[in-house]
């Protein structure tokens, strides 16, 4: 694989007897023998040391944050936002698989362009990005090359941030401490047999929120809605509480299904599904709950005050059409509404 010339020796790994190494970049911690490749398949081991991604990217692109979705993380701003290859899951309905699922998927298209940290961050800094955000495929799998951009980023005063399925490790926390300020993690399904399908377990996601929060990083989490699949209200329910158990402040993304890769034939998740996960979030004690890849429904995806209830940020799909937070508070109570918003 031509791209295993863009690798240099991983930091987060243990080394294990007969060459073998321990990767600890996400919560499959894998044992990859000598000459083997991880579950995510971009992370190797040569000669008894663990390779790792590095100095390229298969997207890069200046997103507007709302796109991410982080809705309380600098509203209004643009995140330049980079990717690379590979996934330690495999989910059936990914967006973003001709990138994720390569070496998994022979239809899998192998994209990447050589790239420097510090120009990266030359390119945020020349459009006007406040943030710098790791998405496209799985953040955690990158995470070496991941630190050495937002080292470079936070010298600049920029914001960082990760998209993530939640596959998280202390060891990833631990060497990302003070270089990231944002976590955005997919929670798929609040069922294992689901999440064995997509090649993980619950367990783990639920672990990998909790870290995050506990950690005091800005946290919003989302769900996809995938009719027949996660989409119950029992189901919804499950992950309303398991949030609120966390913290009723974080923000919660329901956003709707359209086909896509192995799940062509899945119908698109109706919008009255959309309003009645809404429904049951706040049902549950959430203050923030939103509505995703709906168009023509600002009502679902704007913020309103948990107190008095006046509209304090009015969005239409990615834009941001009005903001009257101040100082991080309402304008109208001067409750404090939690998020980064400058």
């Amino acid at each position: 694989m031509g791209v295993d010339n863009l690798t240099k020796e991983g930091e987060l790994y243990i080394k294990d007897e007969n060459k073998k190494v321990r990767c600890l970049a996400c919560a499959h911690r894998c044992l990859i023998f000598e000459g083997k490749r991880g579950i995510c398949k971009v992370r190797y081991n040569k000669d008894g040391k663990l390779f790792v991604p590095f100095g390229y990217v298969s997207g890069l692109q200046n997103d507007p944050i709302e796109k991410k979705p982080f809705f309380h993380f600098l509203p209004g701003s643009y995140a330049l936002t980079f990717g690379m290859l590979g996934c330690n899951f495999h989910c059936p309905y990914c967006q973003n698989w001709i990138t994720s699922q390569v070496l998994k998927d022979e239809k899998a298209y192998l994209y990447y362009e050589k790239i420097n940290a510090e120009d990266i961050v030359k390119i945020a800094l020349s459009r006007g990005s406040k943030s710098i955000i790791s998405s496209y495929n799985e953040p955690l799998i990158t995470t070496e090359w991941a630190k050495e951009i937002f080292k470079i980023a936070k010298s600049h005063g920029l914001k960082t941030g990760y998209v993530s399925n939640g596959y998280v490790t202390d060891e990833v926390l631990e060497y990302l401490d003070g270089f990231i300020d944002a976590y955005k993690i997919d929670l798929k399904s609040f069922r294992d047999k689901n999440y064995r399908i997509l090649g993980g377990t619950l367990n783990n996601v639920l672990d990998g929120i909790k870290k995050v929060y506990e950690k005091k990083l800005w946290l919003e989490i989302v769900t996809l809605l995938v009719p027949g699949y996660n989409d119950s209200e029992e189901e919804l329910r499950d992950i309303a509480k398991f949030i609120k158990s966390l913290s009723p402040y974080i923000p919660w993304h329901v956003t709707a299904f359209h086909p896509d890769y192995k799940m062509l034939e899945k119908a698109r998740t109706p919008f009255k599904k959309i309003l009645r996960a809404r429904e049951i979030g706040f049902e549950e004690g959430l203050k923030f709950v939103y509505g995703g890849n709906i168009g023509g429904a600002p009502e679902i995806e704007s913020t309103y005050c948990p107190e008095c209830g006046k509209l304090l940020v009015r969005r239409d799909i990615f834009w941001i059409v009005e903001n009257k937070i101040k100082n991080g508070k309402c304008p109208f109570c001067n409750t404090q509404i939690p998020g980064i918003w400058e």
